[in-house]
């Protein structure tokens, strides 16, 4: 129960708020030039995002774990005039990446459009508080900018989620947008000039295509960034095991036995799987329909946390993590039953240290 001064927690708070304190810290000891109404030098931006400790002992971490190019050209790209794409397949943290781009450039990661085949051009646009309209015509205040319009009147970095998914002829009205830095509202008989300081930050799948591909002249628009899947088994470990750590905080789930081990065993099946061949290269395995990516691996080691702590006797155990595993692996119930069937029989049975997990996956896949 809350009081009315006290507000209530948040599920999941923006990346703005989450890290305030590092943005805040970052500011203070940032003397390197910043881009007009930029909170943060580009130089900054990519260490709020790599990590890094700063000359007070300030320890930023990171929010992306991947090549530093990456994320050096993403950042160089909003301090142009020229939009940025990020693409990669699902799971590839290019929500995460925009988010937090724009938390470190504007402070301000909530002006989002969220892509879906039913987008209407209002929600890049903008659009009318009908009531207003009908009362008294086309007015200022009947107006309803979008998140883009906002983004625009103020200098601040918009979002759109899913690019790929919006109708094309919704796409097509960002086309004046980015190349004359102009929304036109002839029913005003007037305009949006975009301040300095805005930029927009897309992101798109390239395995999952969507419901339009971008038009030659929208693409053209954009820097495509392409994010790549983690390189190593490591890596990707690294990054599940921090994901999986901030989301159990903001769940309460405790610290469990057994974590890096369980996690450990959760990437190398997704990735092996993933790639069609075992770690060691020297067999090769059919792969599932799904996408298994990294953002799926930490969805079911958390989920296997929750297990172990409510239902478990408190230590992550294989049986903790196998049923996640196996639904997201089994998307289509015939072919990827017998991806899986394989997978389990041929490689899992034969590994080393792996009895309890080879039981608790016969013990799912009945």
């Amino acid at each position: 129960m809350t009081t009315d001064t006290q507000a209530p927690e948040v599920l999941r708070q923006h990346a703005e708020d989450a890290f305030a304190a590092e943005l805040a810290a970052l500011a203070a000891q940032d003397d390197r030039p910043r881009p007009e109404r930029w909170r943060l030098s580009p130089w900054a931006v990519a260490t709020y995002l790599l990590g890094g400790e700063l000359p007070d002992g300030t320890v930023i971490t990171p929010k992306y774990i991947g090549p530093r190019r990456v994320i050096e050209i993403a950042v160089t790209t909003l301090a142009t005039d020229r939009a940025l794409l990020l693409l990669g397949v699902p799971g590839t943290a290019k929500t995460w990446v925009s988010e937090h781009l724009a938390a470190a450039v504007s402070g301000d990661s909530t002006l989002l459009v969220q892509g879906t085949a039913g987008t209407p051009e209002e929600a890049v646009r903008y659009g009318w508080n009908y009531a207003q309209l009908l009362a008294n015509g086309p007015s200022r205040e009947a107006l309803v900018p979008s998140p883009v319009m906002r983004a625009m009147a103020d200098g601040k970095t918009a979002r759109v989620e899913e690019l790929t998914r919006i109708p094309a002829d919704v796409q097509d009205s960002l086309i004046t947008i980015l190349s004359e830095k102009t929304l036109p509202v002839p029913e005003l008989g007037t305009e949006i000039q975009a301040v300095r300081g805005f930029n927009l930050i897309a992101t798109a799948n390239d395995r999952d295509r969507g419901v339009n591909d971008l038009s030659s002249a929208l693409r053209r628009r954009f820097n495509t960034v392409v994010l790549p899947l983690p390189a190593t088994l490591d890596e990707e470990v690294d990054i599940v095991t921090r994901r999986v750590g901030q989301l159990g905080r903001s769940l309460d789930l405790p610290e469990l036995p057994g974590g890096a081990e369980e996690i450990r065993r959760v990437v190398t099946v997704f990735r092996e799987l993933r790639s069609g061949v075992t770690a060691d290269g020297r067999t090769k395995v059919k792969t599932p329909s799904g996408t298994l990516s990294t953002a799926e691996a930490i969805s079911v080691v958390t989920n296997g946390l929750a297990l172990a702590a409510h239902f478990g006797d408190g230590v992550l155990r294989a049986g903790d993590v196998a049923g996640g595993i196996l639904g997201a692996v089994v998307r289509d119930p015939v072919a990827d039953q017998q991806v899986w069937r394989e997978y389990v029989e041929g490689v899992v049975r034969e590994r080393d240290g792996w009895k309890d997990f080879y039981r608790a996956a016969r013990e799912h896949s009945r």
